[in-house]
């Protein structure tokens, strides 16, 4: 899988594959055996078999990992970068929202004929 232009295409378990190379690759490219970056990143020889072979494991074990191998560039992806909207702006606002607003969809209701 050298190819992930379209990721939302794949499987779960293909992201796995995907993400468990990616860390393989890493860390043979650093001349580091699974049990030595198990023990770098302070969990289990058997944790990091599991990530290699695309098996589920917990978020923070791979956080662990990923900074060992100084890997955590791979999360910038995450960082939040709202757009602001001409009108926000014009006006000063630069807050983040912090919730979903829905249009009352209640009105709508009563403009139905019931044809």
């Amino acid at each position: 899988m050298s190819n992930i232009s379209d990721i939302s295409l794949f499987s779960d378990k293909a992201i796995l594959d995907t993400i468990g190379l990616f860390v393989q690759q890493t860390r043979i490219k650093q001349n580091l055996n699974q049990q030595e970056l198990a023990d770098k990143a302070a969990v289990s020889r058997s944790t990091v078999s599991l990530l290699e072979r695309g098996e589920n494991i917990s978020l923070i074990n791979l956080l662990k990992i990923l900074r060992i191998l100084d890997a955590l560039y791979v999360l910038k992806e995450f960082e939040v970068r709202e757009e602001i909207s001409p009108l926000r702006l014009a006006k000063g606002e630069k807050k983040l929202r912090k919730r979903v607003m829905k249009k009352d969809t209640s009105q709508d209701d009563n403009l139905d004929l019931g044809w």
